[in-house]
């Protein structure tokens, strides 16, 4: 509406009003995230993307936040992210500014894939945000000074610009758990039953495991390449999900195998476990004639996210999970 934006707004600044629905769509992101950082991050990040949209709007812009990954609580898990979507022109970042700073900062994963970068200063109340400029490139410290924003009566201007459409930068797409469960396999993913035994033998699973598994787990395998380092052979990316009876914990079985008729994995092939932030947890690699490589069991709680590389100290094919439901 009008009204929300503020009659003393300069050419260099523009004032929004946060409306309750915005506040309200804020907290409701943030009760997605356990953690009390992310919650905040994310939720502040809601508040500038919900200003800059408010005020393209209201300038006969068309913009699709719900399109952006800062609409999508997944990728507000897997990054810092406050995009907006414009759609014909590319995606804007909308970095949340606190009261007295003095510079911007720009996280690394949204360096690329982007128009620009507007800074949105949020009051102490959080009732009012004030675009306070905007910026069309990042220097390598990730900081912006305030000062040196273009003015964001300039922004439209920018918009409207010829600009090659830009695709919104996503991290590898999430394998959501909860879409297995329900037999629904994406991104090259299949069900483990669903591959014969006759052509791919050394996919059944090693020391017993299969006679072990609870009756409600999922199995899930992808073929990768890791290109001609491995002479176009191609591995067997397995993973087995087990809830327990609650379904508010997983257990999780990971393993590589070679394809087909090969008996062993090439050597050096590494299986690495890492956390949401990047952080190794545990990996494992293939020696000579290893038929396959394991990584210990490990437990995962709903709405933790974890992801699995297979790397051949060249080349790593990355799969990124997202425990959403157990059912």
């Amino acid at each position: 509406m009008t009204q929300e934006l503020s009659v003393g707004s300069t050419d260099s600044t523009f004032k929004v009003a946060i409306s309750k629905e915005a506040r309200d769509l804020a907290q409701l992101f943030w009760q997605h995230h356990r953690d009390r950082a992310k919650a905040k991050q994310v939720y502040l990040n809601t508040l500038a993307v919900f200003a800059v949209d408010r005020y393209l709007r209201q300038l006969e812009i068309e913009t699709d936040w719900a399109a952006s990954c800062s609409h999508d609580v997944v990728y507000q898990i897997l990054m810092d992210v406050a995009d907006l979507e414009i759609p014909d022109a590319g995606t804007l970042e909308c970095r949340p500014v606190l009261p007295q700073a003095d510079v911007v900062s720009i996280p690394p994963e949204v360096w690329s894939e982007r128009i620009g970068y507007v800074a949105v200063q949020l009051d102490d109340s959080l009732q009012e945000a004030t675009l306070l400029g905007f910026t069309m490139t990042v220097p390598e410290s990730g900081e912006v000074a305030i000062a040196q924003l273009l003015p964001i009566s300039q922004l439209v201007a920018y918009i409207q610009q010829n600009q090659p459409k830009v695709q919104p930068a996503k991290p590898s797409q999430v394998q959501l758990l909860s879409r297995w469960f329900q037999k629904q396999f994406d991104n090259g993913w299949q069900s483990l039953e669903s591959l014969s035994t006759t052509h791919h033998p050394t996919l059944a699973l090693r020391h017993g495991h299969t006679s072990q598994l609870h009756e409600n787990s999922t199995k899930g395998v992808k073929l990768i390449d890791l290109g001609l380092q491995l002479g176009n052979q191609s591995l067997a990316l397995v993973m087995i999900v087990m809830p327990d009876s609650d379904r508010q914990v997983a257990t999780i079985i990971v393993q590589v195998h070679p394809k087909a008729r090969e008996n062993y994995l090439p050597p050096d092939i590494q299986l690495i476990l890492l956390s949401e932030s990047g952080e190794t947890l545990q990996s494992a690699q293939s020696r000579h004639q290893d038929n396959y490589i394991q990584l210990r069991r490990f437990r995962c709680e709903l709405g933790e996210s974890f992801t699995i590389q297979v790397a051949d100290g060249k080349i790593a094919v990355t799969e990124k999970f997202m425990s959403d439901d157990f059912c």
